[in-house]
């Protein structure tokens, strides 16, 4: 599966490439993230607990940064396995550029795939989980790089 989209951030682009790299600000955005430890330099460890559908299930996995070009993009990419519900792997190119009218662009190029017993659910119903919980996540981080919170813990 593979999601594409690009929001304007009101916040410079250090101020999102801080948010971007903080575990406590990604922790707070990623729907059902119970844990996320660790460093953008080690890679983070997260436990998150979702139901797809009629399935529900906590992951656990890792997530590593590479490819990075500080305040310009990076490609995160994470691992995790739900026991009998299966597992899910992906990974995303982030590219931040300034918005001509104020403000950072943050543009996102997903891929992602499923396997176990959430596979089994269809590809249209996961395609639809995986694109509702990006914009949870991107709706949630855009409004806390926007109440300025990520700046005072940077």
């Amino acid at each position: 599966m593979e999601m594409k989209a690009t929001r304007t951030i009101a916040a410079d682009r250090a101020t999102v490439w801080a948010a971007l790299n903080s575990a406590e600000v990604l922790k707070d955005c990623i729907p059902g993230c119970e844990e996320l430890t660790g460093s953008p330099e080690d890679g983070f460890q997260a436990t998150v607990k979702q139901k797809v559908g009629p399935v529900k299930a906590t992951f656990k996995g890792e997530v590593t940064l590479s490819d990075i070009v500080v305040n310009e993009s990076y490609k995160i990419a994470g691992a995790g396995k739900g026991g009998v519900a299966g597992f899910a792997n992906g990974s995303a190119v982030v590219t931040l550029s300034d918005n001509p009218e104020g403000g950072t662009d943050l543009s996102y190029d997903v891929q992602a795939k499923v396997g176990g017993k959430i596979a089994q659910l269809g590809s249209r119903l996961i395609d639809s989980f995986a694109t509702k919980m990006a914009d949870k996540f991107f709706e949630a981080f855009q409004t806390r790089v926007e109440e300025g919170e990520p700046e005072a813990e940077a």
